[in-house]
Protein backbone atom coordinates (compact mmCIF):
# COMPACT_ATOMS: atom_id res chain seq x y z
CA UNK A 1 0.00 0.00 0.00
CA UNK A 2 2.86 2.36 0.80
CA UNK A 3 4.43 1.54 -2.57
CA UNK A 4 1.18 2.44 -4.36
CA UNK A 5 1.00 5.76 -2.48
CA UNK A 6 4.63 6.55 -3.36
CA UNK A 7 4.14 5.66 -7.02
CA UNK A 8 0.89 7.61 -7.18
CA UNK A 9 2.49 10.73 -5.73
CA UNK A 10 5.44 10.47 -8.11
CA UNK A 11 3.12 9.94 -11.08
CA UNK A 12 0.94 12.89 -10.00
CA UNK A 13 3.93 15.26 -9.80
CA UNK A 14 5.17 13.91 -13.13
CA UNK A 15 1.78 14.53 -14.75
CA UNK A 16 1.59 18.04 -13.34
CA UNK A 17 5.03 18.83 -14.77
CA UNK A 18 3.96 17.55 -18.19
CA UNK A 19 0.67 19.44 -18.18
CA UNK A 20 2.31 22.71 -17.12
CA UNK A 21 5.00 22.24 -19.76
CA UNK A 22 2.32 21.93 -22.43
CA UNK A 23 -0.16 24.45 -21.02
CA UNK A 24 2.22 27.42 -20.96
CA UNK A 25 3.12 27.25 -24.67
CA UNK A 26 -0.61 27.02 -25.34
CA UNK A 27 -1.05 30.34 -23.56
CA UNK A 28 1.66 31.85 -25.74
CA UNK A 29 0.29 30.49 -29.00
CA UNK A 30 -3.46 30.77 -28.40
CA UNK A 31 -3.77 33.76 -26.08
CA UNK A 32 -0.81 35.86 -27.17
CA UNK A 33 0.87 35.74 -23.76
CA UNK A 34 4.54 36.62 -23.41
CA UNK A 35 7.04 34.26 -24.98
CA UNK A 36 8.89 34.30 -21.66
CA UNK A 37 6.42 31.61 -20.56
CA UNK A 38 8.33 29.24 -22.81
CA UNK A 39 11.22 29.23 -20.33
CA UNK A 40 9.27 27.74 -17.39
CA UNK A 41 7.51 25.48 -19.89
CA UNK A 42 10.84 24.05 -21.02
CA UNK A 43 11.97 23.66 -17.42
CA UNK A 44 8.73 21.88 -16.57
CA UNK A 45 9.11 19.47 -19.49
CA UNK A 46 12.73 18.79 -18.48
CA UNK A 47 11.49 18.05 -14.95
CA UNK A 48 8.84 15.75 -16.42
CA UNK A 49 11.46 13.77 -18.35
CA UNK A 50 13.72 13.51 -15.31
CA UNK A 51 10.85 12.35 -13.07
CA UNK A 52 10.12 9.50 -15.47
CA UNK A 53 13.65 8.21 -14.93
CA UNK A 54 13.02 7.73 -11.21
CA UNK A 55 10.92 4.63 -11.79
CA UNK A 56 12.69 1.27 -11.54
CA UNK A 57 10.41 -0.51 -14.00
CA UNK A 58 10.92 -0.78 -17.76
CA UNK A 59 10.11 2.44 -19.59
CA UNK A 60 7.11 1.07 -21.47
CA UNK A 61 5.53 -0.26 -18.29
CA UNK A 62 6.22 3.01 -16.50
CA UNK A 63 4.58 5.00 -19.30
CA UNK A 64 1.57 2.69 -19.35
CA UNK A 65 1.01 2.98 -15.60
CA UNK A 66 1.71 6.72 -15.66
CA UNK A 67 -1.09 7.16 -18.18
CA UNK A 68 -3.67 6.28 -15.53
CA UNK A 69 -2.51 9.01 -13.18
CA UNK A 70 -2.14 11.46 -16.06
CA UNK A 71 -5.86 11.06 -16.77
CA UNK A 72 -6.73 11.91 -13.17
CA UNK A 73 -4.42 14.93 -13.00
CA UNK A 74 -5.67 16.20 -16.38
CA UNK A 75 -9.25 16.01 -15.14
CA UNK A 76 -8.31 17.85 -11.95
CA UNK A 77 -6.62 20.50 -14.11
CA UNK A 78 -9.80 20.74 -16.18
CA UNK A 79 -11.79 21.40 -13.01
CA UNK A 80 -9.40 23.67 -11.11
CA UNK A 81 -7.66 25.65 -13.86
CA UNK A 82 -10.19 25.61 -16.68
CA UNK A 83 -13.21 25.74 -14.36
CA UNK A 84 -15.09 22.97 -16.13
CA UNK A 85 -17.35 20.81 -13.98
CA UNK A 86 -16.53 17.12 -14.05
CA UNK A 87 -19.23 14.63 -14.93
CA UNK A 88 -19.88 11.26 -13.37
CA UNK A 89 -18.39 9.80 -16.55
CA UNK A 90 -15.17 11.73 -15.95
CA UNK A 91 -15.04 10.39 -12.41
CA UNK A 92 -15.81 6.83 -13.49
CA UNK A 93 -13.13 6.98 -16.19
CA UNK A 94 -10.61 8.35 -13.70
CA UNK A 95 -11.38 5.53 -11.26
CA UNK A 96 -10.96 2.91 -13.98
CA UNK A 97 -7.67 4.51 -15.07
CA UNK A 98 -6.36 4.41 -11.49
CA UNK A 99 -7.25 0.74 -11.16
CA UNK A 100 -5.37 0.09 -14.42
CA UNK A 101 -2.38 2.02 -13.11
CA UNK A 102 -2.35 -0.04 -9.92
CA UNK A 103 -2.63 -3.34 -11.80
CA UNK A 104 0.31 -2.46 -14.04
CA UNK A 105 2.49 -0.84 -11.40
CA UNK A 106 2.01 -3.42 -8.65
CA UNK A 107 2.17 -6.63 -10.63
CA UNK A 108 4.33 -9.41 -9.16
CA UNK A 109 7.83 -9.63 -10.55
CA UNK A 110 8.09 -11.90 -13.56
CA UNK A 111 10.38 -14.83 -12.83
CA UNK A 112 12.16 -15.78 -16.01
Amino acid sequence: MIELARLSALFAVTALAEIIGCYLPGLVLKQGRTALLLLPAAASLALFAWLLTLHPSAAGRTYAAYGGMYIVVALLWLRVVDGVALTRWDLAGAAIALVGMAVIALQPSAKI
